[in-house]
């Protein structure tokens, strides 16, 4: 169990080596190239973008959240604009038309009306048109109309100051930068100024989209000469939702606008993610023209505007006034778009993404479970199953978190880091199969207590280097070598010190050996070393010159204490002293007795 543990903790540990490792790589690489790390977040960005429309279309298959049946379009569609085009013979139509409708609406006292139009100047030609629609427009409370900011140059058009009630107070306690949607924006297309400086409650309709071409977000605070100016949905949900016109708002430590029971999350660049709520135009929708038709048929009260919130906007297709939104690749008009932040503002239905330490802490809780999964599978096929799985679950996960909580969890990465974390752990287990297998095979082939090969090797190398030698016609050298006297050096210092000994023995026998010989522990304190390609002068000066440097060296038996031993040494070769292993054993120990029965500290060759 425990040599178990141990596996699975080395596992483990090489794993995480291999990720921290891949991780620092790609670290390195993004800070190495400004290009590399542009194309890298983009590529990254895109592919995420795609992951939220997917889980939004899904969403919205189910038919959840319901849209709001208090918010109401008043379609210039294109049946709209065919009928205004024969009636009045041009376009844009009078202005006095739009009044007429305001007038008419008003009577059903609705929450609000918002334009989203841009009456520009007033034409000297339709003099008392505009100034009834002025009139009318200022004579109400609940007027919500749109302006724009661009980027038209100074030399086309001077940037013109704004008057200071359409301004916001914002008290920014967050890390949020809203200078970062609002650069582009250095000038502004002035409405009519009985519109600009009357009673009438005044919005932008600046959208911005996605590097793909889509809207995902709304800025509902954008910043035009150092000053905040609000979303025309924003100001128009804000008002309804204080019960008061107030532009003072606060956005809190973590990025919030809180508004009544509402609470607004923006991204780092200041701008709510939209939660989309279905189909196209999935609001109440009523035709502009029907509208105008029953003014003039002087008839009252056939469509309900009581209480509502009417979004009067353009959805013909040839007005062109249409944004892509996430949602199966549907193409909205500009005034779903606000519709859609209204909803959810009053929904409190936006949605919230996670921020950097989350999708980090994500992102090592997917590769620690990916980690785990490979520690503790029996096999690959179990492993790789277990994996998909996973994937598949977190997948499932990441769709309902957004579908139940209205959170934005990373995809691609997680994904990404799964595939790479399963890769990383195949090759961790490799490797600990790897070091298990040489593990193993030492264990098998080297001796414990002097590290040298042992019998069993010995005997399986002189077997084969002697038909190596047989079939390349060469020869093959042995030498036996047996430590003097050891027995009495065991009985005088014990065991303990004559294993220390046996260990320097064989240490200096394969200093003093050459990278191609095999120094082997016969048996005891008998040690061989077999000498492929040798013949017998050159393996008897070789045993000559190790029976020297053991002789020569002092041994240690304690840390201040040392001592001198000497071996003697047989030689035998093939072929001129046998033919089999076996008999070069044989002839080899004969020598070594020669060896002993001559002196000792010497190399005998029988």
């Amino acid at each position: 169990m425990k040599n178990f543990t141990k596996t699975k903790l080395f596992i483990f540990g090489t794993y995480i080596l291999l990720v921290l490792t891949s991780i620092l790589i790609g670290y390195v690489l993004l800070q190495s190239s400004n290009t590399f790390k542009n194309v890298f977040k983009a590529f990254f960005e895109v592919a995420e973008n795609r992951t939220f429309d997917y889980r939004q279309t899904l969403k919205v298959t189910h038919k959840h959240p319901i849209p709001n049946s208090d918010i109401v379009v008043l379609a210039i569609d294109d049946a709209s604009v065919e009928y205004l085009w024969d009636k009045y013979g041009e376009w844009p139509v009078p202005r006095n038309v739009y009044a007429d409708a305001v007038n008419y609406i008003e009577q059903q006292k609705p929450q609000a009306i918002v334009f989203d139009l841009m009456f520009l100047k007033s034409i000297k030609s339709a003099q008392d048109a505009d100034n009834y629609f002025i009139e009318t427009m200022n004579k109400y409370n609940n007027i919500y109309t749109g302006l724009n900011f661009d980027n038209q140059p100074y030399d086309v058009r001077k940037p013109a100051d704004l008057p200071d009630r359409i301004k916001l107070k914002v008290d920014n306690a967050s890390g949020i930068n809203l200078e970062t949607k609002s650069k582009g924006y250095t000038n502004c297309r002035l409405i009519m100024s009985g519109l600009l400086n009357g009673n009438v409650e005044i919005g932008l309709t600046n959208v911005i989209r996605s590097s793909d071409g889509i809207i995902r977000t709304i800025s509902p605070i954008l910043l035009y000469k150092g000053d905040a100016y609000p979303y025309l949905a924003f100001k128009t949900g804000s008002d309804i939702l204080k019960m008061k016109k107030d532009n003072s708002f606060t956005i809190d430590k973590a990025g919030n606008i809180k508004i009544a029971q509402t609470q607004i999350p923006l991204n780092k660049d200041g701008e709510a993610i939209l939660n989309w709520y279905g189909e196209k135009e999935t609001h109440t929708n009523v035709p502009f023209y029907k509208v105008i038709k029953e003014i003039e048929n002087s008839e009252i009260n056939k469509f309900d505007f009581k209480d509502k919130i009417v979004l009067v906007g353009v959805t013909a297709q040839a007005m062109h006034d249409t944004k892509s939104v996430p949602i199966q690749n549907e193409v909205y008009p500009g005034v779903e778009v606000h519709a859609t932040f209204l909803n959810n503002m009053f929904d409190n239905n936006f949605i919230k993404k996670t921020n950097t330490i989350s999708d980090i802490a994500i992102i090592l809780a997917v590769i620690a479970i990916v980690g785990g999964i490979a520690m503790f599978s029996t096999s690959t096929l179990f492993a790789s199953l277990s994996t998909i799985l996973f994937m598949f679950a977190y997948l499932f996960v990441s769709y309902y978190v957004m579908e139940l909580f209205n959170l934005w969890i990373p995809v691609v990465i997680p994904v990404l880091a799964i595939g790479i974390a399963f890769t990383l752990s195949l090759i961790a287990k490799y490797l600990m199969k790897s070091r298990d297998f040489e593990y193993q095979y030492k264990l098998a082939t080297i001796d414990g207590l002097t590290e040298l090969y042992n019998h069993r090797y010995f005997q399986d190398t002189l077997r084969k280097q002697m038909d190596i030698a047989r079939r390349y016609n060469q020869s093959v050298s042995l030498i036996i070598c047996d430590i003097d006297f050891f027995k009495k050096f065991n009985d005088t210092y014990g065991h303990q010190t004559g294993d220390a000994v046996l260990r320097q023995v064989a240490q200096t026998l394969k200093n003093n050996s050459r990278t191609t010989d095999f120094v082997c522990r016969y048996g005891g304190e008998e040690m061989s070393i077999i000498l492929p390609n040798t013949g017998v002068e050159e393996a008897m000066m070789l045993a000559n010159r190790i029976c020297t440097a053991v002789s020569e060296k002092p041994f240690h038996l304690t840390p201040v204490d040392s001592t001198n031993i000497t071996i003697s040494l047989g030689v035998s070769t093939f072929p001129e002293n046998a033919q089999t292993p076996q008999d070069l054993i044989e002839w080899a120990d004969k020598g070594l007795y020669y060896a002993k029965e001559h002196g000792r500290n010497q190399v005998g060759r029988y």
